[in-house]
């Protein structure tokens, strides 16, 4: 079915519907960032191929709001389709929904899928139509009439992880979530956030490209816990072991009837931004709201999870020694085998998967020459990828989950001979990520505070970049979790706020469209820094062990700290990996392990 067929019959269901506009979030039921292709509605409708976008469809309109990291590809994949491309500024905004706020008229209905909108999401839509007496359906479900082909639910089955890695027991984390329920005064707790969902019973799944989660709730009172779940997924010996732990199975497909049973006179604490209007819609408790206290347990990493997050990413460095050599080789003889971006993914997928523990990448490979480097979220397809040719700069940006960890890296890697202005470019990144990495700072404050360091030296070159300069990393979870975020641009709130074993990328970029992009990235950790008559002062910890490519720097443009900063690095590195390569890739090593001087 064309693009603009599927348009034609979502417009005839709104119609029967009695609905003047409809709302397509790209979600879930959970809310995640990864969607299983049953909920990739806005991918399906419009062809647009970024993994965030929100959709709106009148009678005359059809739109796709993205942020700056998708402009130019959203240009590219609505270009001759019936859906104009909305550009919004900064990662979050909701300019959508004042566009409907303008476009709607008294007496209009917007349709939204409750199951895939966010209560606080809700809220917002609430605010602002509602005093213009628009109504607000979220029980419709336009998307099922029209796709008659929709995939169905994963059914991937789960599987325990082991406890060797894990390093806390789920009884033990239950327990630990019903102490912060007591601290709220709360009788119930929902959660239907995978990587929360996940963690708590220490379980890993396959539902989602990428991220080792599965389709679930969990619903906890002080004497019960319940998992809501395909129980097909679940192994009878493994339903006996949740069933010691104090976790009931339940069919995934009750959890809003089981909500709907809990009493008004109790109170259930839920998180506003990762739990969705229909499920607590459905609960007519007393709400109260806060992140969910999984969330901010698991992102404060044990020192038992820290010592299996660093041998991952020793694992993770010897294979990318292992790729970047051959890929070193394999640019010098592109005249008798030509390369292209889409075959850097697999080659990468290869060299990683021979370490131990390996189970998948962490997200999508970028690898993105010259002008697909300035998107920041680019994938190279068997259909459309570049090829590597002439001079320029390579962006690769990869990650894996190990048993013992997730990981997350970009590396530019020059091609040819490289401009004074993209070896400027890249050292401007590099001072950026270097001035974060060296970072000291008082203990509680909140991590979108930071950002300006890292932007410091790109602003003072008059340049920016549109995406966070940090995200919160899991262990073997979610490559994206919270709820820190290294962004001005995120709000500013007590549950950001940096803490001990908190790992996080640190990932500045530049952006030129059409030419070429610069994102160099390392995963680093929130170590104690010392104490004072001030206080408690935290620094961080890098963890990524790969070398950084001095032939895209200028060198005369680092300053003598930066110098040492990156001398050290180069040495810790060498330290870290030199004694488990052989050959060519030990050679590779050592010679960009090299100390280097002005």
């Amino acid at each position: 079915m064309s693009q603009h067929s599927k348009l034609k019959l979502l417009r005839q269901a709104m119609l029967r519907a009695g609905v003047q506009a409809c709302l397509i979030p790209s979600a879930d039921p959970h809310l995640s960032e990864y969607l299983p292709s049953h909920w990739q509605i806005r991918l399906w409708l419009t062809g647009f191929t970024g993994s965030v976008g929100t959709v709106v469809v009148t009678e005359t309109f059809a739109g796709v709001w993205v942020d700056s990291r998708y402009w130019v590809q959203a240009e590219r994949d609505l270009a001759g389709s019936d859906f104009e491309l909305m550009k919004i500024g900064a990662v979050g905004d909701s300019a959508h929904t004042h566009w409907l706020a303008v476009a709607l008229q008294a007496n209009d209905t917007l349709a939204v899928d409750g199951r895939a909108l966010s209560w606080s999401g809700g809220q917002a839509l609430e605010g602002l139509l509602k005093p213009r007496g628009v109504k607000i359906e979220t029980k419709l479900d336009l998307i099922s009439e029209i796709w008659s082909e929709r995939p169905a639910l994963p059914t991937a089955p789960v599987y325990a992880f082991d406890l060797a890695y894990a390093g806390t027991s789920r009884s033990q984390k239950l327990s630990a979530v019903r102490r912060e329920m007591f601290q709220y005064k709360t009788d119930w707790h929902v959660i239907s956030t995978l990587d929360d969902v996940a963690w708590l019973l220490n379980l890993r799944g396959q539902d989602v490209d990428f991220n080792p989660v599965f389709m679930a709730h969990v619903l906890i009172s002080d004497q019960t816990a319940k998992l809501f779940i395909d129980i097909n997924k679940v192994s009878t010996t493994l339903q006996a072991e949740l069933l010691q732990d104090g976790f009931e199975v339940v069919p995934y497909e009750l959890a809003q009837q089981a909500l709907t049973q809990v009493s008004s006179d109790d109170s259930i604490l839920f998180d506003p931004m990762r739990m969705t209007v229909a499920l607590i819609d459905a609960c007519q408790a007393q709400k109260v709201m806060a992140v969910n206290p999984s969330t901010l347990i698991k992102s404060r990493k044990t020192a038992h999870e820290l010592e299996h997050v660093r041998q991952a990413m020793r694992h993770d460095g010897l294979a990318l020694c292992e790729f970047l050599t051959w890929l070193e080789q394999a640019i010098d003889n592109r005249a008798q085998e030509p390369l292209t971006e889409f075959m850097l993914d697999e080659k990468l997928l290869h060299y990683r998967s021979q370490q131990p523990g390996f189970v998948s990448r962490s997200f999508a490979t970028i690898a993105a020459f010259n002008a697909n480097g300035a998107m920041p979220h680019y994938r190279a397809t068997q259909g459309s990828h570049a090829r590597i040719e002439g001079n320029g700069l390579l962006l690769l940006d990869s990650g894996a989950q190990y048993l013992g960890g997730t990981t997350d890296i970009t590396r530019m890697i020059p091609v040819g001979e490289l401009s004074d202005l993209q070896r400027a470019d890249c050292t401007a990144v590099l001072r950026g990520m270097i001035a974060l990495s060296q970072l000291t700072f008082p203990e509680g404050v909140a991590s979108p505070l930071i950002d300006a360091v890292a932007r410091a030296p790109l602003w003072a070159s008059l340049t920016e970049y549109g995406h966070g300069t940090g995200h919160g990393v899991g262990y073997f979870l979610n490559v994206h979790e919270g709820p820190q975020v290294i962004s001005y641009r995120a709000g500013v709130t007590p549950q950001t706020a940096l803490q001990l074993g908190m790992i996080t990328s640190n990932e500045p970029g530049l952006y030129r469209p059409n030419k070429w992009g610069v994102r160099i990235e390392n995963l680093i950790c929130c170590k104690a820094a010392g104490e004072s008559e001030f206080g408690r002062f935290l620094s961080f910890e890098t963890l990524t062990v790969c070398p950084i490519d001095t032939r895209c720097l200028d060198l005369t443009a680092l300053r003598p700290h930066e110098l040492l900063w990156l001398n050290q690095y180069h040495e810790w590195v060498r330290t870290k990996l030199a004694a488990d390569l052989t050959g060519l890739s030990l050679d590779w090593l050592l010679k960009k392990t090299e100390p280097v001087s002005v």
